[in-house]
């Protein structure tokens, strides 16, 4: 996630980034929070979480959310470890060190780092913040729901193109990889274009110009494929008749050592 947001090769400027419930955690919002972006997900198991207490001093401040209030955050561990935060994440948005060998290092399998530890109570109070706001904000539910479902009709779009595996990859060569993704990537870009060029051509009809609503006009998506037919299209012609009989009659071809 991480490595797509910063990778991406585009002149956005990327805010807030989507993901389910298995694409957070804790130290997923604190990288998120320190290399410029929002961390927006969307939580399944809204009722298993938890929030965190600002300070020792909040212990009775807060009484109708004593049920799913734990300890308080240790703000002298993120202090003590904030140089380290920044090498870390210079280094991701640098590129000079690959994300998932950074990321490796902060794992459940390796609690004892001091590092782990702070990103840790970081991400837990930046969790916290953003789970006061999607429990209040139902325009932020929302806005995560519509960005994940563009997300998902895109998937569906690419398994849709890559037809002829089911959208896996078939081969463990490198070469053949980069050359499928690269026919993808093709494939999408003319799709969105053509589309794009199909849905003006409507729109520039009387009839629809004073038809559609502004919310009618937010649902339109160059992302369908319903009209597409990705097998080809095969026209018969039946006033003709295959040669079969003269294929059939033709000298077969022996292959002979000199």
């Amino acid at each position: 996630m991480i490595e797509g947001v910063l990778r991406h090769d585009t002149e956005m400027d990327v805010e807030k980034q989507y993901v389910d419930t298995h694409g957070q955690s804790e130290v997923g919002f604190a990288f998120c929070h320190l290399l410029g972006f929002e961390l927006l997900p969307r939580l399944k198991n809204l009722k298993k979480q938890r929030l965190y207490r600002p300070g020792k001093e909040d212990r009775d401040q807060y009484a109708n959310f004593q049920p799913i209030l734990t300890r308080p955050i240790n703000w002298e561990v993120i202090e003590q470890q904030y140089d380290e935060f920044i090498k870390f994440a210079t280094a991701l948005r640098l590129g000079t060190a690959d994300a998932e060998s950074i990321l490796r290092r902060f794992t459940k399998n390796n609690v004892q780092h001091p590092t782990y530890k702070a990103l840790c109570e970081l991400g837990k109070a930046l969790k916290t913040v953003f789970l006061c706001d999607y429990l209040c904000l139902e325009s932020l539910r929302r806005e995560i729901h519509e960005g994940l479902q563009v997300i998902e009709n895109w998937n569906s779009a690419n398994d849709f193109i890559l037809y002829g595996k089911g959208g896996e990859f078939a081969s463990n060569r490198l070469e053949d990889q980069e050359l499928l993704m690269l026919s993808l990537h093709l494939l999408q870009v003319s799709l969105v274009y053509v589309n794009t060029l199909m849905i003006q051509q409507v729109l520039k009809e009387p009839e629809w110009q004073g038809r559609l609503t502004t919310v009618d006009l937010r649902a339109l998506s160059p992302l369908k494929w319903q009209h597409v037919n990705p097998y080809g299209t095969f026209t018969p012609n039946m006033q003709t008749r295959l040669a079969l009989e003269r294929a059939a009659t033709l000298p077969k071809f022996r292959a002979s050592l000199p």
